[in-house]
């Protein structure tokens, strides 16, 4: 078995595994009041988010979702980075996974002429914040966001991204 994950576009073969994979760590690691129901483009992950300058990408182990990260086109070249989720076994320096995820979705922006990513994430995401940080995102106020960002109501804290 490759000791590596590796990223590959979204498909629905996955879909039961990428819905686990988000609704565990959402409900069971950060005890956040979410189910199924409150987010129907899990559903719908081809529609919702695998058009215009969108797309969605899992890590994979094996055959085993072990990580998800989405750009939702929003108009205008930018993009709203969501459902930037890893399985906490593969987070970190061994596998690298959130990078691979992220540095992925960027060159997909940068090759889509996107302008820039905007996330909005949770308070109490402290290891997010800082990977963004350290991946040159920049924090900002709601206030700072396109007309046309979908705001998820646990989102309180805003994070912008400049495409080169």
């Amino acid at each position: 078995m490759n000791s590596n994950p590796i990223v590959k576009e979204y498909s629905n073969d996955y879909q039961a595994q990428v819905v686990d994979l988000i609704l565990a760590i959402q409900q069971q690691e950060y005890n956040i009041k979410i189910t199924k129901d409150d987010q129907p483009d899990l559903f719908i992950i081809e529609e919702f988010y695998q058009n215009g300058s969108g797309n969605f990408w899992m890590a994979l182990y094996g055959d085993k979702v072990i990580g998800t990260i989405s750009l939702l086109d929003i108009g205008n070249q930018e993009v709203a980075l969501r459902k930037m989720f890893v399985d906490k076994e593969f987070r970190g320096a061994k596998y690298k996974t959130a990078s691979l995820l992220l540095n992925n979705a960027i060159k997909w922006a940068e090759e889509k002429s996107i302008k820039a990513i905007y996330l909005g994430t949770t308070p109490q995401f402290l290891a997010a914040h800082r990977f963004y940080e350290k991946n040159g995102f920049t924090s900002i106020e709601l206030t700072d966001l396109p007309e046309n960002f979908p705001i998820m109501k646990v989102d309180k804290k805003f994070y912008k991204y400049l495409v080169k």
